[in-house]
């Protein structure tokens, strides 16, 4: 029996060019877990709206072709008939979370739907307990940190039990233990309840292990196949699928575990560290700085530095206060205690538009700073309020958008939209640039381009801040990192000390090899270099 079935399925925005997706044919079976695949702007986002009716209904548009979901033509049945079957989590769970308090988002849904009191509140506990969130049930939602805000999002859909869970990259803003155990409560509910589920994804290595088809999309084409067959096709893949690659294997291992059955790795020794440039002249300081929530402690006696030339990683759990840190960095946040010095001088003496010329800040949701009518609008605003003039062309290719320039940034993908904010913060080249979540939405190819910026950029004299929860990406990119346990600063060191090794934060690589491997290129001369057994 099928839960899903598309044919001839084409679509194209009120104002698009060109259709986002072109006569797609898919059947999903009922109770599987299918994972959709693609670049930035592939139209995944799109397709998995026909899902909820979403699309056309909200969007307008040309559509052709048909959808039946649970035996609902979505021609005909709006997202409101859709939602009792439909869970759906958007990309961006901002725009998502509604109410004011968490108990009352994850009811929400449950109270329009009409289900009575005492169910609700068994579904309220449960869901609560499954997704790990029981500690934030009476949090003010404008409290949450953004990965907090997306497991709020997932906990409201769940809440419904949906026939279909569909899910737009689910794990975007959490760090590794939150995506593993949201991942597990999807799995839990497709094994036990037998929920259909179709999850976009970017970072396939959380997800592989237990799809059971990938569809993937490319310029609005749609194929769909086993997972083998379908990795094959891929350009885009994990480290670990890499690996086995450029070893020959077959079947392609999902996890590290299958991979350590096929490589009989003795103890490792201890590898000299890659060497880091030596810092340059200081630019930033924090000395001893604190911040309260409502009274509840955000920082804690954060003391650090920053210096030209540097790149530093920002890691720890959801709400650890890394988002909190950088608003302090560009003076968006005081202090409640200690302070912030640029080039040794307290920021509190400057007003936040002036320091905005020395400090940059790119934030989790990049929507917040677009409000121009082009994405070359945007730069060319920035550089106007600045006072300053500078050829936009070779940052926007660069970051791989140069073809974006004339669109509205509203009608980028997230991952085009993330890379547009930055350029619209970096055209001003601000001495120090602070990046919340920089790779949300970015498949490889693309973290990869923005890794090569981010180095360029420091090179030039210049510091870039990164908060991010994506282990792979810091690996190739930093210098330092700074892990935050509560608003604590609990390590301060280079990724090789601080991610090899971690429960939470060791890259595919490090967890297949021990020692200080960290990426594929460390994991390839290790091989390399020892007489390794390899199945």
């Amino acid at each position: 029996m099928n839960a899903v079935v598309a044919e001839e399925l084409s679509y194209q925005f009120p104002r698009a060019a060109q259709a986002a997706i072109e006569r797609v044919c898919w059947q999903i079976e009922a109770g599987s877990v299918t994972l959709i695949v693609g670049p930035s702007g592939a139209g995944k986002t799109t397709l998995l709206r026909c899902l909820n009716g979403l699309v056309p209904h909200f969007h307008g548009g040309r559509f052709a072709g048909c959808v039946m979901v649970l035996g609902h033509d979505t021609r005909d049945a709006s997202p409101r008939d859709l939602a009792t079957d439909v869970g759906f989590v958007f990309q961006d769970p901002e725009a998502q979370v509604i109410a004011d308090r968490v108990e009352d988002e994850i009811v929400f849904g449950m109270e329009n739907l009409g289900v009575d009191r005492r169910t609700m509140r068994v579904r309220l506990e449960e869901t609560l307990d499954l997704l790990g969130i029981h500690h934030l049930r009476n949090r003010e939602t404008a409290t949450l940190s953004g990965g907090e805000r997306q497991r709020v999002a997932i906990a409201a859909a769940v809440a419904t039990r949906p026939n279909l869970l569909v899910l737009d990259e689910p794990t975007s803003q959490l760090d590794p233990l939150a995506a593993h155990d949201v991942l597990a409560a999807v799995r839990r509910l497709n094994d036990d309840l037998g929920m259909t589920v179709v999850i976009a994804e970017h970072r396939l290595d959380r997800v592989l292990p237990f799809s059971e088809r990938i569809g993937v999309l490319d310029r609005g084409r749609f194929s769909e196949g086993a997972v083998q067959e379908m990795l094959d096709r891929l350009d885009d893949v994990p480290p670990l699928v890499e690996l086995a690659r450029a070893l020959g294997w077959r079947p392609t291992p999902l996890t590290v575990q299958q991979a350590r059955r096929r490589l009989d790795l003795p103890a490792l020794a201890t590898t000299p560290p890659r060497p880091s440039p030596a810092p340059g002249p200081e630019l930033i300081r924090l000395e001893g700085v604190g911040h309260r929530y409502d009274g509840t402690p955000a920082l804690r006696d954060v003391s650090l530095a920053g210096h030209a030339g540097e790149v530093i990683a920002l890691i720890g759990r959801n709400g650890s206060g890394k988002t909190t840190l950088l608003k302090h960095l560009n003076g968006l946040l005081r202090p409640a205690s200690g302070r912030v010095l640029l080039d040794g001088v307290d920021i509190a003496r400057r007003p936040v538009h002036e320091l905005a010329r020395e400090v940059g800040y790119v934030p989790q949701n990049p929507t917040a700073i677009l409000h121009q009518e082009t994405l070359a609008d945007e730069l060319r605003f920035t550089l106007r309020a600045q006072d300053r003039k500078a050829d936009n062309a070779p940052l926007l290719a660069a970051l791989g958008i140069a073809a974006h320039r004339d669109r509205h940034p509203l009608d980028l993908s997230g991952g085009e939209r993330q890379r547009a904010a930055l350029a619209a913060i970096a055209i001003a080249e601000p001495r120090v640039l602070l990046l919340d979540e920089p790779t949300r939405g970015l498949p490889g190819r693309d973290k990869a381009a923005l890794a090569r910026f981010v180095r360029d950029y420091t090179e030039a004299g210049r510091l870039v801040i990164v908060a991010t929860h994506d282990v792979e990406f810091i690996a190739t990119v930093a210098d330092r990192v700074i892990m935050l346990a509560d608003g604590e600063v609990i390590a301060d060191d280079t990724p090789q000390r601080t991610l090899a090794g971690s429960l939470t934060f060791a890259t595919q690589m490090n967890r297949l090899f021990g020692g200080e491997v960290l990426t594929i290129a460390d994991a390839l001369a290790t091989i390399g270099r020892m007489d390794l057994t390899i199945g």
